[in-house]
């Protein structure tokens, strides 16, 4: 089974303002309401992906009902732990310039906490989680790191998505995936990437530090680079005009997560991986299967040797 774990997501309110002029009343040409949070994507591409799975965080209040019910308007299996605070609200304002606000993380308390990790230990060897997305400010930044290193001895695979302090305290706990983009390999190291030689030495560098089997760097317009404990391979992206970046990294994990399970190949799985990520930034909404299947069928992934 695989699960997703958010720990602070958010609805996220997008409303489109072309002439928004500060200071006034202004009124929105369209607006629309999402469960946002990068573990609630990857649990949304998964599902168009043909693949069961289960949200699992914190979610209270109007704004985590509405989360939850989308969800299961979705199909999506939930198991959320219920705190006293309102789940976040993020407003996206579309206007000239893209504006937005984030909303204050709710308090989690030691019980929240509590609740969450017996759902834990009903997880199973040969389970999945998937821990992607920020931190409440209420939670210790080792938090990712505490619930990787329980469960990895069991046989469950945890695939970690975050950045910062949190990626590097969870890093320490070798889970068996990770995917940082460029940008967030190199704050890990306190570099600039640039390039593609770059973005493989510290890749390389991340693996040999935390000994972490398969890391996959994002790259935006230039692919991934997916980097092995054998083999490193580049997947150049698929053409086509970016529409919407939100999301892309969640289907990036998604992807590659999907097709592993699937064949149990690394250079599919990273190719895949590609394909989902660059179909969702092509779309106003997330990538469908028909689409993620017709670009990695064009797609190969080049072994390097770097």
């Amino acid at each position: 089974m695989i699960y997703t774990l958010t720990l602070n997501p958010a609805v996220d309110y997008i409303a489109r303002v072309p002439d928004f002029e500060m200071g006034k009343i202004n009124r929105s040409e369209e607006d629309r309401k999402y469960p946002g949070g990068k573990g609630i994507n990857v649990s949304r591409v998964l599902h168009r992906l043909g693949y069961d799975n289960t949200a699992l965080g914190f979610v209270g209040g109007f704004t985590g009902r509405f989360l939850k019910e989308t969800l299961e308007e979705e199909n999506i299996k939930t198991d959320f732990v219920s705190i006293q605070d309102d789940t976040r609200l993020n407003i996206k304002l579309k206007t000239l310039e893209e504006t937005e606000i984030n909303g204050k993380s709710p308090r989690i308390t030691e019980g929240n906490m509590s609740e969450l990790k017996q759902k834990f230990e009903l997880l199973e060897e040969g389970d999945t989680l998937v821990l992607a997305g920020s931190l409440p400010k209420t939670v210790s930044s080792d938090t990712y790191h505490d619930i990787v290193r329980s469960l990895m001895p069991k046989g469950i695979r945890c695939y970690v998505d975050t950045n910062g302090g949190a990626l590097h305290h969870t890093l320490r706990a070798r889970p068996f995936f990770t995917k940082p983009n460029h940008h967030e390999l190199a704050e890990l190291y306190g570099v600039s990437i640039d390039s593609l030689s770059e973005a493989a030495t510290y890749g390389r560098q991340l693996q040999k530090d935390y000994r972490v089997p398969h890391i996959l760097v994002s790259m935006a317009s230039r692919g991934a680079l997916y980097i092995g404990e054998e083999k490193m391979i580049h997947i150049k992206s698929p053409k086509g005009t970016l529409v919407n970046s939100v999301g892309a990294g969640d289907s990036t994990v998604a992807g590659f997560l999907a097709k592993y399970e699937e064949t149990n190949d690394l250079r599919e799985a990273a190719v895949y991986a590609v394909a989902a990520g660059s179909a969702s930034a092509f779309s106003e909404g997330f990538c469908t299967k028909a689409e993620v299947d017709r670009f990695s069928s064009t797609m190969r992934g080049e072994y390097l040797n770097i």
